[in-house]
């Protein structure tokens, strides 16, 4: 079967060309100026810096999730809608490994890769967890009727919510309430990951 590759001067297969990383700092300067805000009024109103939100704004500096949320919470916009991407056509569309929103903890303990698309944030949505070695995720109540469902894919992860405790092995799933406070902890010694699914009523 003949590759569908592209070939260079050698005759040897040449990569497929890497997407570009979604540019966060272009969409916080479009929105900005959309409502007619200076760069003052954003750092006051978020509570970032006017030098780091230039940064970001000119895609020098990658927010931290914090940042990120402070940015959002100023806009008026959701932290999914920080990454909308434009629709595309393609009848099966691709999305590559650079165009997937990373967001991380200020501490570097956690990661979280943002898969679902945006036009379902705030109804369905899921993610993969990365947390390091006693990192969490220490999560604020969401909205009522709220559940999450973790898997873990690997390592040994701790839940905390309505007052309990459970402690989870590979392949096991728990799912609980996420309208009140909770936390996803790494209780291990080494890398742990975790599909996580938001689903809000």
């Amino acid at each position: 079967m003949a590759s569908s590759g592209t070939r260079d001067k050698a005759g040897a297969l040449a990569p497929p060309p890497v997407a570009a990383p979604p540019r966060v700092g272009e969409q916080i300067q479009r929105l900005r100026n959309e409502r007619r805000l200076t760069l003052d009024d954003l750092s006051r109103a978020a509570g970032v810096s006017k030098s780091m939100l230039s940064e970001i704004e000119r895609d020098k500096a990658n927010p931290t999730i914090a940042v990120a949320w402070r940015l959002t919470n100023a806009l008026g916009i959701s932290l999914d809608q920080l990454f909308a991407q434009q629709k595309q056509t393609e009848t099966i569309r691709v999305a590559g490994p650079h165009e997937i929103p990373t967001l991380s903890g200020d501490d570097g303990a956690y990661q979280l890769r943002v898969w679902g698309p945006i036009e379902l944030a705030g109804k369905f949505e899921w993610y993969e967890l990365t947390l390091q070695p006693g990192g969490a995720l220490v999560s604020n109540a969401h909205e009522p009727g709220t559940r999450e469902h973790l898997t873990v894919l690997h390592g040994t992860i701790e839940i905390d919510a309505s007052g309990t405790s459970k402690r989870l092995k590979v392949a096991e799933t728990a799912r609980y309430a996420a309208d009140e406070p909770h936390a996803i902890r790494n209780v291990g010694r080494a890398e742990a990951k975790a599909l996580l699914v938001v689903i809000h009523v």
